[in-house]
């Protein structure tokens, strides 16, 4: 199937608005299922259900210092062969370390600054001057953090260490987290180097050695990672291989309009539905967006780097939200320390620094440049209009930053 320039003219007019393709990126797939995994995976993904504790914790009333456990009124005989089980009498007191636990009968925990022992080793007094101790000091009752039953993480938590401490700490060994997207991720170009220098007319691939990370950084994880030739035949292949391994397919290159960009007819080939043909923004404007017959999505990012990352960050960023839980990552204003122009018809994505908490746009913002998005905050969303100096200007984050 060969595109015309007329085709190509109607492409240019179809093209979606940068939040409407944001907006439909967004909706566009459903969440994933489930699965229960170790903890130490759960880190990073969302929580598909309630987690209750198992236990009370702490599970065991225990000390909160160093000293002794005491029962009644002092001075207290000390008794260092007292069975741990065994109530503790009134008059009587035991050495204790912080987390061990209280003996029954206990009162309060005299904290080891706080007392006394006589020359003989046998008799504990308290300090007077520290007004210790007082009834129920430095024990942690048991159930103190959580009841046993008591939900400790949401259904839709975004899991960080410290909720997988809390989770461990109630008991739990796995949780059950939404799945991660997995990514086929497609590579094109024929004129790509993968290591080394390249000669005049050859370019050094950019996207390999980071860009599965950066899906890492989305949510997804990339399960197989194959070069393409340019040609029809080899991508229409390499879409439709190994359909069920994967939930979203990711290209890079041949989304634009010159003879060896096949993806479109790739996709018009095999039935594919078309969410968003390209985007009314700068750079990144091919980025594709489509439903396949198998219900995998395909992300369809521009062969320059900045370009593809624009896209990245603009559709793949709320779809990976999307099909792994995740709230789609918010848009937050900053002030622009200058004016900033805007481009009819079109949004213009441009990376910056901040001066003094103001938003300043950096040097190299070619499509083909990635040394501005590499020392960058963040990247404004300009509009049509553009910006004035000292209003607030969109921000679209950065998964690194």
């Amino acid at each position: 199937m060969t595109e015309t320039p007329g085709d190509r003219e109607r492409d240019r007019e179809a093209a979606v608005g940068w939040s409407e393709a944001r907006a439909a990126a967004a909706a566009a797939a459903s969440v994933l299922p489930a699965e229960t995994v170790p903890l130490d995976r759960a880190i990073g993904r969302v929580l598909a259900e309630d987690a209750p504790a198992l236990i009370d914790v702490p599970h065991f009333a225990s000390s909160a210092m160093d000293g002794w456990a005491v029962s009644g009124p002092g001075p207290w005989l000390l008794d260092s062969a007292h069975d741990a089980d065994s109530p503790l009498s009134p008059g009587r007191a035991v050495p204790i370390v912080t987390g061990g636990a209280i003996p029954p009968g206990t009162d309060a925990v005299l904290r080891s600054e706080s007392g006394a022992v006589d020359a003989a080793g046998s008799r504990l007094s308290a300090v007077p001057s520290t007004g210790e101790p007082r009834d129920g000091q430095h024990v942690r009752p048991a159930g103190k953090e959580a009841r046993r039953g008591d939900v400790v993480l949401r259904a839709g938590t975004l899991l960080n260490p410290a909720h997988i401490a809390v989770a461990a700490g109630c008991g739990h060994d796995a949780l059950t987290v939404v799945d991660r997207p997995r990514v086929r991720l497609l590579l094109t170009g024929d004129e790509v180097d993968e290591s080394g220098i390249p000669v005049p007319g050859r370019v050094r691939d950019s996207f390999g050695p980071q860009l599965p990370v950066v899906l890492g950084m989305l949510g997804g994880i990339v399960v197989s990672r194959v070069r393409v030739s340019d040609d029809l035949a080899a991508l229409t292949a390499a879409i439709l291989h190994d359909a069920s391994t994967s939930d979203v397919v990711v290209t890079t290159g041949g989304t634009g309009d010159s003879p060896v960009d096949h993806l479109h007819a790739a996709l018009a080939a095999i039935g594919a539905e078309s969410i968003v043909r390209r985007v009314a923004m700068r750079p990144g404007g091919p980025t594709t967006l489509a439903r396949l017959a198998d219900g995998r999505m395909l992300l369809g990012l521009p062969g320059n780097p900045l370009a593809a990352m624009m896209g990245l960050l603009s559709l793949g960023a709320p779809l990976f939200a999307r099909l792994a839980g995740r709230p789609v990552p918010a848009l937050t204003p900053v002030p622009s320390a200058v004016d900033i122009a805007g481009r009819a018809g079109s949004t213009v994505l441009v990376p910056f620094h901040l001066e003094d908490g103001r938003a300043v746009a950096n040097d190299w913002l070619g499509s083909g440049m990635m040394r501005g998005l590499a020392d960058s905050a963040g990247v404004l969303v300009v509009p049509a209009e553009g910006i004035r100096a000292g209003r607030d200007a969109t921000t679209l984050p950065l998964p690194w930053v």
